[in-house]
This record gives C-alpha cells, sequence and structure tokens, in this order.
C-alpha cells in the first residue's frame, strides 16, 4: 500500500498541479473557462485512475498461477526492473517530458491569456493528465502481482486525496505556494522507493540462485525495529529498506543506488543548464 501511495501521490501531485495552474490562470485574468478545464481534467483524472486499476485487476489474476518458487523468481527480477526503472524515469524520461511540457504549457497559458479555449488544449490537459496515470501504472506493476487488490486500491486512493489538496492549494494560492519543495521531496522518496525495490530484488535472487542470504552478510541487526510481520515494521521495511535483519550488504546496496541516481541527475542538470 506504502509504495503506490508514494507513486500515486507523485504522479497525481504533478496532475492537480497542471490543473491548478490553468485554474488559476483563468480565474485569476477573469476568463471564465473554469468549466473548460474542470471537464478536460475530469476525463484525464477518470482514465488515469482506470489504468492502475487495471493493473491491479491483472496482478490480483496472475498471482495465483504462480509457485512458491517461481513467484519469488518473478518478484525479484521484477523489483529490480523497477528500481532501474524509475531511475531511469527520473533522470532521462522525465527530464524530456518537463522540456516538452513546459514549451506545450507555455503555449496552453497563452492560450488561456488570449481568451481562447480550442479543442487542442482540451485534449493537451488530457494528454498531460493520463501520461501521469500511465507512468503510475507502470510503476505499480511490480508491487500490484505482490500487494492485495484492496491495498493497492487504498495507496492509489490515499495519494488521490492527498494530491489534491496540494493541487486546491495551488488553486488558492497560485504560483506563491512553495510547491516546489513538496515536489522534490517527492522525488527523493522515488529515488529511496527505487532503492528499497533493487535490495529487495537482489536479495530474492541471490537466496533462490546460491542460497545466499544479504543478511548474513556483516550482520547489523536492528533489534530495536518493530518485525517485519507487524504493520509498522512492514511499513519502514517497505519505505526505507529497514528491518531487524539488516546487513552491511543491504546498506551498501541502497547507499550505491541513491549515490548513482544522484550523480546521473547531478550530471543531467549541469547538462540542461549548459542548453
Amino acid at each position: 500500500m506504502l509504495s503506490t501511495y508514494i507513486i500515486s501521490l507523485r504522479e497525481f501531485l504533478e496532475i492537480f498541479l497542471i490543473i491548478g495552474v490553468f485554474l488559476g490562470i483563468s480565474k485569476k485574468l477573469g476568463l471564465k473557462r473554469e468549466k473548460e478545464i474542470l471537464l478536460s481534467s475530469v476525463l484525464g483524472i477518470a482514465i488515469s485512475l482506470l489504468l492502475p486499476i487495471l493493473m491491479f485487476m491483472v496482478g490480483e489474476k496472475a498471482r495465483f498461477i504462480f509457485t512458491e518458487k517461481n513467484a519469488e523468481l518473478i518478484e525479484g527480477y521484477l523489483m529490480i526492473f523497477s528500481g532501474f526503472f524509475i531511475g531511469y524515469v527520473i533522470i532521462s524520461l522525465h527530464a524530456f517530458w518537463k522540456l516538452n511540457q513546459n514549451k506545450l504549457l507555455h503555449n496552453a497559458r497563452q492560450k488561456l491569456k488570449n481568451n481562447v479555449f480550442d479543442l487542442s488544449l482540451f485534449f493537451l490537459i488530457i494528454f498531460f493528465i493520463i501520461r501521469e496515470g500511465f507512468e503510475i501504472a507502470l510503476f505499480t506493476s511490480t508491487i500490484s502481482l505482490f500487494s492485495q487488490f484492496k491495498d493497492n486500491m487504498l495507496g492509489l486512493g490515499a495519494g488521490f486525496v492527498t494530491s489534491l489538496v496540494f493541487g486546491a492549494a495551488t488553486f488558492f494560492a497560485y504560483i506563491k505556494f512553495p510547491i516546489h519543495k513538496i515536489y522534490k521531496a517527492t522525488e527523493y522518496m522515488l529515488i529511496l522507493l527505487g532503492a528499497v525495490f533493487i535490495k529487495g530484488g537482489i536479495g530474492e535472487l541471490m537466496e533462490v540462485y546460491f542460497d545466499i542470504h544479504l543478511s548474513r552478510i556483516v550482520p547489523l541487526p536492528l533489534k530495536f525495529l518493530p518485525d517485519a510481520s507487524t504493520f509498522a515494521g512492514n511499513v519502514i521495511k517497505n519505505l526505507f529498506g529497514l528491518d531487524q535483519n539488516f546487513s552491511l550488504a543491504k546498506l551498501a546496496i541502497i547507499i550505491f543506488y541513491i549515490l548513482l541516481i544522484s550523480f546521473l541527475l547531478r550530471k543531467q542538470a549541469a547538462s540542461l543548464k549548459m542548453k
């Protein structure tokens, strides 16, 4: 649930920021285009919610055809894939979309300021929103296979509601609200989530193929943490990658991933400044 919540919070936050900015411009300039903006937004949000829900349903059905060993192998590979995919999206795909999105948003804002609302702008807002829903479905493809449908739905719903609150704040405060800090914080949370996926995936594959347990490689026991079978322990394990049977090997994987993604982000930022 928590992983789904973080992912949906990040993506829905961007959705409601876009909607908030458009509504803010329309309201601020007295254009009276709120109905058209809300209509296109509702259509886009409906599709964006449908995409991950379909993924959850597929995952719920697929879980029953796996044997225990096959499930562990598939989970390991998918967790590693998800970890690297999250890193890829944060580094390159989001940068690509941002460059194009900024240009498209600028054109959309100009149309609003010129009191023009045509079909291209209508579908442009829908496109922005559906893209985020598609990313939620991709990011949660692994989680949906190994989590209960109701847990995934709770995470999706909680992320949606939290993002809606921030989106409403953007509309009322418009650009004055320091939303970039929240957006940056969710980026850090996604990087950590990617590190936890990689650590979990490597751990699963090492156990299945080589009977090697990462928890036994230079153990760093954290017995003060709640057991992973409890709700609190499960949250800490899934969100931060920490558990009672922690080790230096697990810590090294998490730190290596975070440093790698951070380095690539700095490199990307430097190249974008040069452009």
